[in-house]
């Protein structure tokens, strides 16, 4: 592609990014739009373009109002580009001006499209004559000069129509190679290729046909006829139509044995002495992608590391990663970048390590030792290994390796010496692959995943439906082959949006099945990774998936498979080491979403229910004593309701508070996870179930996970009622009623709290009656019936005494202060609430400390003593700081707030009441809003700030009033009296 005669011959390059030469010097093309006009130019073959035509193929019927004058400047640059030595006011030679447009007149072999073409036409010449050996060289010739998708990057209309157009020239371009391979008996060294070009292009018919034939004549009849059916049943789901003639003669012949489908001797692979004597390098690498997407560093690095060799050690580069991530296409795509760098031929083989029969390396080196040239095969693999070496000794090939099995089905296909480089793609590490720089290919980032959609489905209907387009690749776990197929199908159907195939997407218990097409299908191809592992290995990545939590500590791990932690350890790590389980962190596994969905699965096929109901209960124990464990370190003299469920499990052990709250917050999706799985299964898994949800609400106070546990609830309660289990459900209905509780929706709280008394007995005197009680007492006293709530509390208090509750009884006496206050006794309210003080001091416990400050500084602000209040207050606020409570961090800094404002402290009122509103929003906690926006409202308004002040207390009373509230009737006045008031000016400063 040179320019002749040019002291720097000119290439340019069009059959994929657009680039430009001069010698070996690449050129800098400009903007987009630059590069526009000059593949205009390029494709016009010489012939004059009009700027209307230049400018219609640029910007379409939406030109700017400076089109023309845009359209010169870049063609001047492009000159200057092009013909850099061209004198001032000298004519140009190559981009020249023909009337009332522009043509680049340069040499046909310049353009790498025109060489293609001339390629083609040779091709057919030879095909015509039944030369069909020089016409696959040819046609192997023309596809070598595709580096990637044609015209990546150009914008316009002109752009599109002809990449459109050169894609499918590419691809009849390799149908024709693969029909001459065909006719020259490369059968086997075929079937690869027409795999993954019928995979990509699955209602081409001819390709189907071809790999028909060529599995027909690898004595493949079986899988022949099985693309045959895949095809009928795709064109008839697609397209409502029965296969062609051509398709249907091939499936016929084949079940009748023709004998012409064989190829005639003259066919055969042996080539004459003239052919033999001149060594034509091997281009065997299978044809690129034409929609390649992302991995631009990755691919940049593994260039650099391809490019290295030095020295006498060989350059071997391995990549692995899981089943449809895109290695294959990869390599390929990479290795057709470098191939000009391996000026002595490329070599490919699937050596099919994930199947069932994995290529054998003496055959392999047989296939490679015939594609190098020799005239002999010996007959052991270490003398065929041997011969391989010594052939590559001079030479500088490419080798790429796909889907290697092992280090061991690899070694003999290494060369001796440096010169030549090897690509390996494997979904295992092959750690003992010796020398190789071993890469993990991950799934793509979001963006790269949309591009990749994109360039299949077609931009304009991923630009009108940008989230549900997100959603698709994110229900494909952005995993290359689950976004190709996902885009292929919905390439096939116009009448689909992309909203539709998100929502078929969008159930997993179908998503496997909907990513399928033709012979392409993600769950296939995870099979071939599962198919792989041993049986200890298949059974735990089995088990492993029974919890949908993000990912599993070492501990989990060992309980699901029920084993030490080692044993484990060492399952989990041969699991990732296959790519069927991540690990980002050192003793944290993971799976990917849709291995995940594989794995369970296959627990359903496998239908051994009692196996893995004893791994769910495994890991239920396991978690059940690890938080109680945590609560003994968050409150040492705090006594949990009593369990259903007695752990064997001694659990994690967990040292001190802080240890208790990271282990929380690290682990809180794994406990959501359990008990979700857990709650649909039968009674024996759903006590401790209920047992871990009663723990959970004990020590978590962050609402934000209340929707998800109130499902949960729903199930265990579901399946609880018909086996009329009283404890359990009694456990159901205060969980369910604390939440309530949290959310302010005291009256269903009140209803819950009523029927787990109930269905205890009304003899019990066990802690869970106690936290019943005391939680029914508190949502009736925040209903404003103070007289009511006080037997509960009393009746919780009697039943803490006669256990020896001492922290329970301090919280009791706490709650028991705010009753009395309620029913206008504040004497005595006050003497409780600082009895309360004085217990909780005394037993160190401090989140019960925390707790009784706060009832103290309720009560003395409503006695008449908010100075005395506020240091309580304060006390309480740090507390609930230190241990991270961040409800009661709201609640006590609204009431800090009331405090302030009593004691005329407005500005400093205004702030603890503004910090309160903040915690209250992020946590969602409705009656806390209430008590921080009366608060905040009544602070500004004393600060001048009426507007503001008064949308604060409006805010305040919607909350109280949804609420049922006593704190409605202080709000409304206060609104009433400002709308009757005149505007006060600000206080002096």
């Amino acid at each position: 592609m040179e320019l002749q005669g040019q002291p720097h011959p000119l290439r340019f390059q069009v059959l994929g990014p657009v680039q430009a030469w001069r010698g070996e010097q690449q050129l800098a093309l400009g903007s987009p739009q630059q590069q526009a006009v000059l593949v205009a130019l390029l494709l016009n073959h010489g012939r004059p373009v009009t700027t209307q035509d230049l400018v219609d193929g640029l910007w379409g019927d939406r030109p700017p109002p400076q089109a023309v004058a845009a359209l010169r400047t870049y063609v001047s640059r492009l000159r200057a580009l092009i013909e850099p030595d061209r004198e001032v006011r000298a004519p140009a030679e190559l981009l020249v001006s023909v009337s009332d447009g522009y043509a680049l007149r340069i040499a046909p072999e310049s353009l790498d499209l025109s060489v293609f073409e001339h390629e083609l036409a040779n091709a057919a010449v030879a095909k015509t004559e039944g030369d069909y050996r020089r016409a696959h060289r040819l046609l192997a010739s023309a596809l070598s000069l595709w580096t990637g998708r044609p015209l990546a990057g150009i914008p316009g209309p002109h752009a599109d129509a002809h990449r459109s157009r050169l894609a499918e020239r590419q691809i009849s371009a390799g149908e024709e190679r693969c029909a001459a391979a065909l006719e020259i008996g490369l059968h086997a060294e075929t079937v690869t290729e027409l795999s993954s070009l019928a995979a990509e292009h699955p209602l081409r018919e001819g390709l189907r046909e071809l790999l028909m034939l060529a599995l027909y004549r690898c004595g493949r009849q079986a899988e022949a006829l099985g693309v045959y059916a895949d095809t009928r049943k795709l064109l008839i789901e697609e397209l409502g139509v029965e296969p062609g003639a051509g398709l249907a003669s091939m499936h016929s012949r084949i079940l009748a044995a023709d004998p012409t489908l064989m190829p005639a001797p003259a066919d055969s692979r042996s080539v004459d002495q003239e052919e033999a004597a001149a060594f034509v390098p091997p281009a065997q690498l299978p044809a690129d992608v034409s929609d390649f997407s992302g991995r631009t560093e990755l691919v940049e690095e593994l260039r650099d590391v391809l490019r290295s060799g030095s020295g006498q050690a060989v350059v071997v580069t391995s990549l692995a990663g899981i089943g449809g991530v895109g290695k294959t296409t990869l390599a390929v795509h990479l290795a057709h970048s470098i191939r000009s760098e391996f000026p002595d031929g490329q070599l490919y083989v699937d050596l099919r390590g994930p199947s069932a029969s994995p290529a054998d390396p003496a055959v392999v080196l047989g296939d490679f030792l015939y594609a190098l040239g020799s005239t002999e095969t010996p007959d052991t693999l270490e003398q065929r290994a041997a011969l391989y070496r010594s052939l590559l000794a001079d030479r500088r090939m490419l080798i790429l390796l796909d889907n290697a099995k092992d280090a061991r089905q690899l070694s003999p296909l290494i060369p001796g010496v440096s010169g030549s480089a090897v690509l390996v793609t494997s979904r295992s590490r092959l750690a003992d692959l010796a020398g190789a720089h071993l890469v993990d290919v991950e799934e793509l980032t979001p963006d790269e995943a949309l591009a990749l959609f994109s360039a299949i489905v077609g931009s304009q209907r991923v630009e009108a439906e940008p989230e549900a387009a997100l959603a698709v690749v994110t229900a494909c776990g952005f995993l290359p082959l689950a976004v190709r197929i996902a885009a292929a199908r919905l390439a096939s159907r116009p009448r689909w949006s992309v909203s539709d195939l998100a929502r078929r997407l969008a159930d997993q218990r179908r998503r496997l099945h909907e990513l399928q097409l033709g012979n392409l299908a993600v769950e296939t191809t995870i099979g071939l990774g599962y198919g792989q592992l041993q049986p200890a290995e298949a059974r735990a990545f089995r088990l492993l998936s029974l919890v949908d939590s993000p990912d599993l500590p070492l501990e989990a791990v060992a309980a699901l498979l029920g084993t030490d932690e080692e044993e484990a350890e060492s399952l989990a790590e041969a699991l990732v080491e296959a790519n069927m389980l991540e690990c980002f962190t050192p003793g944290r596994y993971r799976y990917h979403d849709l291995l995940r969905l594989f794995a369970q699965r296959q627990n359903e096929k496998l239908k051994d229910t009692g196996e893995q109901q004893q791994s769910l209960l495994r890991l239920l124990d396991t978690l059940l004593a690890t938080m109680r464990n945590a609560a003994r370190a968050l409150e040492p003299d705090d006594v949990l309701p009593e369990t259903l469920h007695r752990p064997v499990s001694a659990g994690t052990r967990i040292a001190d508070r802080p240890a208790a709250q990271a282990w929380m917050r690290t682990e809180l999706a794994l406990v959501l996870s359990t008990i979700e799985a857990a709650v649909q299964e039968p009674l024996e898994l759903l006590r401790p179930a209920v047992d871990l949800l009663t723990v959970l609400n004990s020590l978590v106070e962050d609402p934000t996970h209340g929707q998800r546990i109130r499902v949960a609830l729903a199930t265990a309660e579901a399946n609880a009622r018909p086996h009329g289990d009283r404890a359990a459900l009694a456990r159901i209905s205060l969980a369910l009623g604390f939440l309530q509780h949290v959310a302010g929706e005291y009256s269903d709280a009140e209803l819950s709290f009523r029927r787990s008394l109930e269905l205890q007995g009304p003899g019990d005197r066990t802690h869970l009656r106690i936290a019943a009680a005391n939680l029914l007492a508190v949502v009736i006293f925040l209903a404003d019936r103070p007289a009511e709530a006080l037997p509960f509390f009393e009746q919780a208090r009697a039943i803490s005494g006669s256990l020896g509750a001492t922290v329970s009884e301090a919280r009791l006496l706490g709650n028991i202060a705010r009753a009395y206050l309620g029913v206008g006794q504040p004497t005595d309210a006050a003497r409780s609430a600082r009895a309360a003080v004085t217990a909780a001091r005394a037993s160190g416990n401090i989140p019960c400390l925390a707790d009784t400050l706060y009832q103290l500084g309720v009560v003395l602000r409503s006695t008449g003593s908010p100075g005395e209040a506020a240091p309580h207050l304060r006390e309480a606020h740090q507390l609930y700081q230190a241990e991270q409570r961040r409800i009661w961090e709201g609640y006590s800094l609204a009431r800090l707030a009331a405090c302030l404002l009593a004691d005329g402290q407005y500005a400093e009122a205004a702030e603890a009441a503004d910090e309160s509103l903040a915690i209250a929003q992020e946590l969602d906690a409705a009656y806390c809003q209430g008590l921080a926006n009366a608060a905040l409202g009544e602070a500004l308004l004393k600060l001048g700030q009426p507007a503001r002040g008064l949308a604060c207390l409006q805010e305040a009373l919607a909350v109280f009033t949804r609420l049922g509230v006593p704190e409605v009737l202080p709000v409304q006045d206060l609104i009433e009296q400002q709308q009757h008031t005149e505007p006060a000016a600000p206080p002096a400063p």
